[in-house]
């Protein structure tokens, strides 16, 4: 019996554009309101953990607010055709969960957890509200929240670098390709895997060997999601 063909899925921001979740790096992103020294590095959560608070639960508010798209939707529904679907992303959102995907990486962490200030180990669910000064973990530090700032290191950056290396099929949805070292998880793939990249200005920003598919991620995915249900496999456009 053939064990069901693995899609790698890395995801960046790109993904939950339609979900109505600005991207960092757009003309009108998140970075051209806030800089990123000031809430997304240790410098600025240390500077003022205020400020970094006020932004992140804002994000989080809005995260709430927002509900997959049909390319999360279309993701978990190959899933559930019995495919073996890994995600890797980028994002702080739960919009994969919430459409129904099981595997989900998250490399820079997920904004609906905080940790501890001095013990990473110390993770703690955030299904409403946000955080606040004062508010503390076991140890009795200052909450922050669970994700990676600039500068620092990224956790299970080796356990998506090994799913990758597994993938049958890697595709790449709504990224840049631009932040190391998650960028770098295309040259832990086998040579001979195909790999897409599903974006809007995917033309530009596809290395030689990868097929561009030049479209919004609610478009492109659910069309080669729907052409794998018929046919049964991984297979290139």
């Amino acid at each position: 019996m053939t064990s069901a063909p693995h899609l790698v899925v890395f995801t960046g921001s790109g993904i939950s554009v339609e979900s109505g979740i600005k991207t960092f790096r757009a003309s009108d992103g998140l970075w051209e309101e806030h800089p990123v020294e000031e809430v997304a590095t240790p410098e600025g959560w240390r500077h003022d953990p205020e400020r970094v608070l006020t932004f992140y639960n804002q994000r989080r508010d809005q995260i709430r607010r927002a509900k997959p798209n049909a390319a999360h939707k279309a993701l978990a529904a190959l899933e559930q055709d019995g495919f073996k679907v890994s995600v890797i992303t980028q994002n702080i959102d739960d919009l994969h969960e919430r459409a129904g995907s099981r595997h989900v990486v998250h490399l820079h962490g997920e904004i609906l957890k905080a940790r501890s200030s001095v013990d990473p180990r110390l993770r703690y669910p955030l299904p409403k509200g946000g955080i606040a000064l004062g508010d503390v973990c076991d140890k009795g530090s200052q909450l922050r929240p669970d994700v990676v700032w600039f500068g620092e290191s990224v956790p299970l950056f080796e356990d998506a670098c090994e799913i990758a290396s597994q993938a049958d099929f890697f595709l790449v949805v709504g990224t840049s390709l631009a932040v190391m070292p998650a960028a770098s998880l295309l040259s832990y793939i086998e040579l001979d895997t195909p790999c897409a990249l599903v974006d809007p200005e995917a033309d530009t920003l596809t290395p030689p060997g990868v097929l561009a598919i030049n479209t919004t991620a609610g478009e492109g995915v659910p069309a080669l999601v729907n052409q794998w249900r018929k046919q049964g496999n991984l297979v290139l456009p």
